[in-house]
């Protein structure tokens, strides 16, 4: 229906994919109006979570600086092969065969001056419509800026970082299609990075040597000067520029950390992309995140507790959420793993919070977590098999993380769609409908009274008791599916067929009673 009766090509699927990013991206937000609308969208308790997925591209394919140097030489040089081999001892930049003699030169001034027109033309067009202009994310380190903490150094180079990624992140870029293109944008981004480590260091450095603490004081001896390297430090992959080497339960990977906020009915209400391995930092954003979507589709309700695993634990994002989002959350402040609590986590916010979830509704809440969060990520990534981004970028990735959870909620959905059809029909057959409408016929009803007085003789129940008796529990266990629905037929023909097996009993008793009681005497 979609392409017509048509087969695109896998290369017209993808381009299609990268025109309509933002189009793609904006869908979630319409699927999860949907879902609001049937009853889905319940915001009482929230669930937070991330998984790990795969991006296209290789681990294989990071390189430090020096090997990222010798890749760009290696390429240049293939480069000049292959156009040495191409044009031969002519420069490469000679005229077109077309623009040798001064008609060819006429007939392209002409066409030129044609199309010089017409993108004029569209450009006046454009211009009457609204741009989207990608605001500039200004690196800012002071210390006005960078609160200053026991990281002491580290805290300003995690800030600094953290401020890049942000820029990175508004600033959106494609990866290149060219191998050559990739690797110079490699290159300057590692640059980039050894400039804003620099920045950072002499920013700190100027803080602690006129920098004052609360009382006026001079902040002590200043620190060792920070000595740059020569060359930028760490690799970046030449494939995707944006993805990372996460880290898995079980090893690495290349990819991205995917994250997630589900409800009660497994609806997926807010998606983000990071390229950070671990989740510690996600908690407001997605909480904030949550909210906007919520917003966005005409929600008024504000979820009342956030549950997330030991990950999450972040003391500052915690208190923020509580103070000015206004949700309670529960977060264990020990992993699963851990047997004992974590040295020097004793006391406090720490005591309160395992106070809290070993209460029997603390507890209860949070051990609700897996069965709202994980199941998605099950059916995503085993039963649906998407376990990887197909395309490269963070934006491109987040654009299809967005695609693909919004196609989870039209999933559950139509699940939910079919349930309440089921249990309609259910209802109308308990009541018995009118026999013009849905009555049985005749030979349907033979068929099954002989069906189930086999079933009888061999010891075992008719098949429409069968059947009545599957709907029954499933109906206690909420569980609905199209297989389990009883018509009306099935009900009719149940009734009949237990009066007639009835009868039949009665009879064979009847004639028995004699014979055994002359076989006795």
């Amino acid at each position: 229906m979609i392409a017509a009766q048509q087969k695109p090509d896998h290369a017209t699927i993808a381009r299609f994919r990268a025109r309509h990013e933002d189009a793609l991206g904006k869908l979630f937000s319409s699927v999860l109006s949907m879902c609001k609308e049937a009853g889905l969208v319940k915001v009482g308790v929230i669930a937070i979570d991330g998984t790990k997925v795969h991006a296209n591209a290789s681990h294989h394919s990071n390189l430090d600086y020096e090997q990222l140097a010798k890749e760009i030489l290696k390429e240049a040089g293939e480069i000049d092969a292959a156009e040495d081999e191409l044009y031969g001892d002519a420069r490469g930049d000679e005229l077109p065969e077309h623009l040798r003699t001064r008609e060819g030169r006429r007939a392209a001034l002409k066409e030129a001056k044609q199309k010089l027109e017409a993108e004029r033309t569209d450009s006046a067009k454009s211009e009457a419509d609204a741009e989207l202009v990608v605001p500039e994310v200004k690196i800012e380190l002071a210390s006005e800026v960078i609160v200053p903490r026991i990281q002491g150094r580290d805290g300003w180079l995690l800030e600094a970082r953290r401020q890049l990624d942000e820029h990175r992140r508004r600033e959106a870029k494609p990866i290149p299609r060219s191998r050559a293109e990739r690797l110079l944008e490699a290159e300057r981004r590692m640059a980039q990075n050894l400039e804003v480590e620099r920045a950072a260091n002499e920013s700190y450095e100027h803080y602690r040597a006129h920098g004052r603490d609360t009382q006026g004081r001079r902040l002590g001896h200043p620190p060792k000067p920070f000595k740059p390297p020569e060359t930028p430090a760490g690799k970046i992959n030449t494939t995707d520029l944006d993805s990372r080497n996460v880290k898995t339960p079980r090893s690495y990977t290349q990819g991205y950390n995917a994250q997630a906020v589900v409800n009660e009915h497994q609806i997926v209400l807010a998606v983000e992309v990071s390229a950070s391995s671990p989740d510690f930092g996600h908690l407001e954003p997605m909480v904030k995140a949550t909210k906007r979507e919520l917003k966005a589709i005409g929600v008024t309700e504000t979820p009342e507790v956030a549950v997330a695993d030991s990950g999450y634990w972040n003391e500052e994002q915690m208190d923020n959420v509580v103070a000015n989002e206004h949700v309670q959350v529960l977060i264990p402040p020990d992993a699963g793993k851990r047997d004992t609590p974590r040295p020097g986590w004793d006391g406090g916010r720490y005591a309160s919070m395992r106070e809290a979830l070993q209460t029997d509704y603390g507890g209860g809440l949070y051990r609700r977590r897996k069965t709202m969060v994980e199941p998605v990520f099950a059916q995503t990534k085993h039963n649906r098999r998407i376990n990887q981004f197909q395309r490269r970028g963070r934006s491109a990735a987040r654009s299809e993380w967005r695609l693909i959870t919004a196609t989870h909620n039209l999933l559950k959905l139509h699940k939910h769609q079919i349930a309440a059809t089921v249990a309609g029909k259910t209802a109308l057959a308990a009541t018995g409908p009118p026999d013009s409408t849905y009555g049985p016929s005749d030979t349907h009803l033979r068929q099954g009274d002989r069906r189930d007085q086999r079933r009888y003789h061999r010891g075992r129940q008719p098949l429409c008791d069968t059947r009545a008796q599957e709907q029954l529990s499933r109906e206690a266990s909420g569980v609905w599916t199209v297989s389990s629905l009883v018509c009306a037929q099935a009900v009719e023909c149940r009734r009949r067929c237990a009066l007639a097996a009835d009868d039949r009993k009665a009879e064979r008793h009847r004639l028995r009673a004699p014979v055994g009681v002359a076989s006795r005497q």
